[in-house]
């Protein structure tokens, strides 16, 4: 890594500092050529959000804080807000930081797909596990297509590592640090980077269960921030966009989109399409998190290395499933409600199955744990057994993507 990253590290800072002073620390001085930053000090009891996560601590304005900050320094950013001409040169200014870039590129994009002397994982227990991942042509199509997306979209400007070591918090305060990977790349980046985080800590709780606290409420507070999260966001960024609708924006002209109705079908397709590129680009940060050359200490703090390995496991499992399905969602809830059901009855589930197979020809999504023949024998085996009102239920929150991996023996996304 350069020196230079220093300089876009105290830019970021100060322009998402200009947009959300209330969660980005003042930057007092900069001097390039020393590439020494003199910024406000995060005093105690202020600590990094992911040693709260291990600690199993409650941040009840953490999804609130953190929406904030993720809808303003996007939008504001963006050619929502922005016109065409200031756009590209700051788009050309932070293209600058290409070394950085072509690092995330690197341990995020390329090397969990094959073999590096970079990549590490909690071997031997995951020794499959990893050649998985590198043998798995479903993967590389999608990764692919995200890197191109990071690589090409300068959709707006990025903190580029917004993982939950780079949030410092306590109750009532939470502050954004060390944006140095700060560019002009697609939102669900930094979106997708602060989930995925959260869903690694979610999976990483029952490794730090014991008998006084068996973490499961905690782990249902840890859902309800990831939902809370996405969902303030999109209100909070939606609201600007309505605010702003008449200003200097030009995605989308006043002029063309005047009338309301089409407004509002341009913000729904625009959001959901937000939302896949989140889960696409948080399901990458947490496969590379675990098959890749930086841990999270989530996992690496659980002493018992098949504890952790199981725990890594299923969030690389999750991970693989939602990347490959992200464009079944239509809400961040689909998700959150899978992960908070306790139980599954095997016939409701399996008679949803049958629903699935007999209107889709493509099984490419369902080759999680059962090939298309034991799918369907399981299926039709116990279809007439479900009661519909449970089945459509089923249907909304579960199919297609998680189904198969539900009723699985690895039980893997629950």
């Amino acid at each position: 890594m350069t020196r230079e990253r220093a300089y876009f590290e105290a830019s970021a800072l100060r322009e998402h500092g200009r947009l959300c002073p209330d969660h980005v620390p003042e930057v007092y001085h900069f001097d390039r050529a020393m590439s020494l930053i003199g910024m406000r000090y995060i005093k105690p009891p202020h600590i990094i959000l992911r040693k709260g996560l291990i600690a199993g601590v409650e941040y009840p304005l953490l999804a609130e804080h953190m929406s904030d900050y993720m809808a303003k320094t996007l939008f504001f950013t963006s050619l929502l807000y922005n016109s065409t001409t200031e756009h590209k040169k700051q788009v050309a200014r932070y293209c600058e930081n290409v070394e950085m870039c072509r690092l995330t590129e690197q341990v995020v994009f390329s090397d969990p797909y094959m073999v590096s002397k970079y990549n590490r994982w909690n071997s031997p227990f995951l020794d499959k596990d990893a050649e998985a991942v590198r043998e798995d042509d479903g993967l590389k199509l999608e990764i692919a297509e995200l890197k191109s997306m990071f690589i090409e979209r300068a959709q707006a400007l990025i903190h580029g590592d917004l993982h939950t070591g780079s949030i410092m918090v306590t109750r009532d305060s939470t502050q954004v640090i060390d944006p140095e990977f700060a560019f002009y790349a697609p939102m669900g980046y930094d979106i997708g980077a602060f989930l995925g985080n959260l869903i690694l800590a979610y999976f990483a709780q029952d490794g730090h269960a014991d008998q006084t606290n068996d973490r499961k409420a905690y782990k249902q507070w840890i859902l309800k921030t990831i939902e809370e999260s996405w969902n303030l966001f999109q209100q909070k960024f939606l609201g600007l966009w309505n605010k702003h609708k008449d200003g200097n924006g030009e995605a989308y002209l006043p002029a063309i989109y005047n009338n309301p109705e089409l407004l509002s079908v341009v913000q729904k397709k625009y959001m959901t399409g937000l939302l896949h590129d989140s889960l696409g680009f948080g399901s990458a940060k947490m496969i590379r998190r675990i098959v890749g050359i930086a841990h999270v200490e989530d996992f690496d703090s659980i002493e018992d290395a098949s504890k952790r390995a199981s725990c890594e496991r299923r969030a690389l499992d999750c991970a693989k499933a939602i990347l490959k399905g992200r464009r079944q969602f239509e809400s961040i809830e689909q998700i959150v409600n899978m992960w908070k059901a306790k139980s599954y009855d095997r016939s409701e589930i399996a008679a949803t199955l049958y629903e699935v197979l007999e209107l889709t020809a493509n099984m490419e999504h369902f080759q999680l744990q059962f090939t298309k023949r034991e799918a369907n024998e399981l299926a039709h085996l116990c279809a007439k057994q479900a009661n519909p009102v449970r089945r459509r239920y089923l249907w909304i929150n579960y199919v297609p993507v998680f189904l198969v991996a539900c009723i699985s023996k690895d039980n893997a996304c629950v």
